[in-house]
């Protein structure tokens, strides 16, 4: 060992199978070449994301809901070849509803790329 180095401590964890084969392969996708220095990065340079799957399944409620109401105002149309505001104006407020927590989502994923 180098007399300059000062990382002179050893980091020991234990994973499973499954975690170092990932561990490996994001290794690999990093285009980094020292393991050491990968791992060092993603400690203090990763981030550690929490999602609310609650937000997630109630867009996902709405988005059913939307989906579902477009199809029936496309039966309604091709059989009467008519098109009701009303159905429009719910329609764009079903999909505000899902368009505006994406938006925000996405806000938040914009922060962790800087």
């Amino acid at each position: 060992m180098e007399k300059n180095n000062k990382r002179d401590l050893f980091l020991k964890i234990r994973v499973s199978q499954e975690e170092m084969d990932a561990i490996k392969r994001k290794f690999r996708n990093s285009g980094m070449q020292n393991f050491s220095e990968f791992i060092r990065a993603m400690i203090f340079e990763g981030y550690i994301v929490q999602l609310d799957r609650n937000e997630f399944k109630k867009i996902m409620q709405v988005a059913s809901t939307v989906s579902n109401n477009i199809n029936q105002i496309a039966l309604r149309a091709n059989s009467s070849g008519n098109v009701y505001p009303d159905d429009i104006l719910e329609v764009k407020d079903l999909a505000y509803q899902i368009i505006q927590p994406l938006l925000d989502l996405n806000c938040k994923l914009g922060y962790l790329k800087r």
